[in-house]
């Protein structure tokens, strides 16, 4: 097992690993815990009582954070001629079909988000092997396939973030930056969480939030009392 360097064991001890802490609380300290030269990430990784292999318990969908995640969203809108300049003006990066298509074929993938209209569905269909595995095929579920196209591109420039759980019922997020105020953090947080409660599927039984833990990108992880998410 690799060793943690000094300054890591040094905020480590920040933490009491005898005790779960309150979302507020947690906002606090995992402001304590970056060590990086740059601004790191803030992560959230829950552990869901659900099984993912039965698609009435897959939890997917959309959340737009009240002050955004802090990053830099590179979007891709691969949309018909009549509806390029929407994306353009509503700032996507990178605008096209046929070429863009030609581009992810051969193994380009420089994007965060990919929207799409749903008259371009059956061409885009084929990419599902590039893009699948990656997390960027477009899908109504998460609303990048979409008619309204410089709405969506808005929406994931600011702040909107699409989520999916992973085979194994582990669901992991970014809920902003160390750079922000503590009140931001708990905000995006609550109204993180309180989307993933509505989410709970009806055939999920027994504790649906098993475990939430909240970190820096190289930080230790806090845990997060159950109780305190409960109670928004």
């Amino acid at each position: 097992m690799a060793k943690k360097g000094k300054k890591y064991q040094k905020v480590a001890e920040l933490i009491d690993r005898e005790m779960e802490y309150t979302i507020e609380e947690a906002c606090d300290l995992v402001k304590k815990t970056s060590t990086a030269a740059f601004d790191e990430s803030v992560d959230l990784d829950l552990r869901l009582g659900v099984d993912p292999r039965h698609a009435d318990q897959m939890v997917r969908g959309t959340v737009s954070l009240p002050h955004g995640t802090g990053k830099s969203v590179r979007v891709l809108a691969l949309v018909n001629e009549a509806k390029q300049d929407e994306a353009k003006e509503a700032g996507a990066d990178h605008v096209g079909l046929d070429d863009y298509i030609a581009k992810i074929e051969e193994g380009w993938a420089d994007v965060d988000i990919i929207i799409a209209t749903p008259d371009v569905m059956g061409k885009i269909g084929r990419l599902g092997r590039q893009l699948g595995p990656r997390g960027l095929m477009p899908n109504p579920k998460s609303g990048t396939v979409t008619m309204d196209v410089g709405a969506a591109v808005k929406e994931f420039k600011t702040g909107k973030i699409d989520f999916r759980v992973d085979k194994t019922g582990i669901l992991h997020t970014s809920v902003g930056k160390v750079s922000f105020e503590s009140n931001a953090l708990r905000e995006n947080l609550i109204t993180f969480l309180q989307n993933i409660i509505r989410l709970k599927p009806s055939t999920s039984k027994g504790t649906y939030i098993k475990s939430a833990h909240l970190s820096t990108t190289m930080g230790p992880s806090i845990p997060i009392s159950r109780s305190s998410i409960t109670a928004i």
